[in-house]
């Protein structure tokens, strides 16, 4: 699968399933708020305010930017006052909250993450001789009018700026000569992908995805197991290659802008993108005990630890809130004081607020726990 989600959105909630009953986690969190989340998050925030999810990102994702929460709630009541219906293809607010996101690799993780440095953005343009000519606009203005003059630039002048460099740089991806590393690898394999050209010199005029743009502008990043980044609201983003796990708040509020076939909207990215530097900060998990790490970041919507279990140990802990464990590899048996569920590779349980949990496995086992930074029993 391409993405596994674990959560209570309304669109599309995951399943509890119990000895005697099915039924969708946000029916189940409706009817019991307080005891399913505690009393500071059933009040803070009304539902389960994250999402889990596993990428298994074989193709490149979409160059995309989340709003913020202010902005979030006024586009969804623009969006529903213009009556458009929440499953249409054109419709880019499907809730009203805002979409920070950490993401944490579980192998070689490559993606594009916020505008490079200017020095750094500044040597690519010089650098890259069919970009040169944005060098003049970069220098003048800045971040926001180099990229509002590639985004809506007609798809006539996309294709004579792209075009010689595909032109170049295409064979060399096929030959094998260019590396993960580089920018050009990522243009061409973008290119193949999204541009459906049968010919690199055909005269008709092509669709140049103008995306390609984006993998030149943004910061390139190379990231390992266990290592993370947090995406917040109007960070422009793009996953390329690799699996990972993912927390975000509980919304699906996607503004894409290229590297993709799903709707686009460039009028919209562009009303929420930071026109910023952005220097990458790669999160290592700080140790809580000998078998749990901590992913901290400033969202006040979700938290994210692992577990990693030895043969025959076990760590203990008290639910926050509703949580959610997720069983990477191997069989861990999981106690409450509601019983015990043995849990294997791929599968997930729900924990209750303020429960004494314990987890024990009879092999190696590697788990992540999603949580929201509040205390226990609150």
């Amino acid at each position: 699968m391409a993405e596994y989600w674990l959560g209570a959105h309304d669109l599309a909630s995951s399943i509890l399933v119990t000895k005697n009953n099915e039924i969708g986690l946000n029916q189940f969190i409706e009817k019991n708020k307080e005891k399913a989340l505690g009393k500071t998050v059933a009040k803070k925030f009304g539902r389960l305010p994250y999402l889990l999810k596993i990428l298994d990102v074989k193709d490149m994702l979409s160059i995309q930017v989340h709003p913020a929460k202010h902005e979030a709630e006024m586009e969804f009541a623009r969006e529903n006052k213009h009556r458009i219906p929440l499953n249409a293809p054109d419709r880019n607010y499907k809730d009203d909250n805002h979409k920070p996101e950490l993401m944490v690799a579980l192998g070689d993780f490559w993606l594009l993450h916020g505008f490079k440095p200017v020095d750094t953005l500044r040597a690519t343009l010089q650098n890259t001789s069919e970009l040169k000519p944005l060098l003049e606009i970069f220098d003048a203005t800045g971040y926001d009018q180099l990229y509002k003059t590639v985004m809506e630039m007609p798809q006539e002048s996309v294709n004579q700026l792209l075009q010689p460099l595909l032109n170049r740089i295409v064979p060399l991806y096929k030959q094998g000569k260019l590396k993960k590393d580089d920018e050009n690898f990522w243009a061409a394999r973008a290119s193949l992908t999204f541009d459906g050209q049968s010919s690199l010199h055909s005269e008709e005029l092509r669709k140049t995805d103008r995306g390609i743009f984006s993998i030149y502008f943004f910061n390139l990043l190379h990231i390992q197991a266990g290592e993370g980044v947090f995406q917040d609201a109007g960070v422009p983003h793009a996953y390329l290659e690799g699996q990972n796990v993912e927390i975000m708040a509980n919304s699906d509020n996607v503004l894409r802008g290229g590297l993709t076939n799903k709707h686009i909207d460039v009028k919209e990215l562009m009303k929420h993108i930071k026109f910023e530097e952005t220097i990458p900060h790669v999160i290592h998990p700080q140790k809580i005990n000998e078998e749990e790490k901590l992913y901290r970041t400033g969202a006040p919507d979700f938290k994210l630890s692992s577990f990693s279990l030895q043969n025959g140990k076990s760590s203990s802990f008290e639910s926050a809130t509703g949580e959610i464990l997720l069983i990477i590899n191997g069989n861990v048996l999981i106690t409450t004081g509601m019983g015990e569920l043995e849990l294997g590779q791929g599968e997930a349980a729900f924990v209750l607020n303020h429960q004494c949990v314990t987890l024990k496995t009879r092999s190696q086992a590697y788990l992540f726990r999603a949580s929201v930074p509040v205390h226990s029993g609150e």
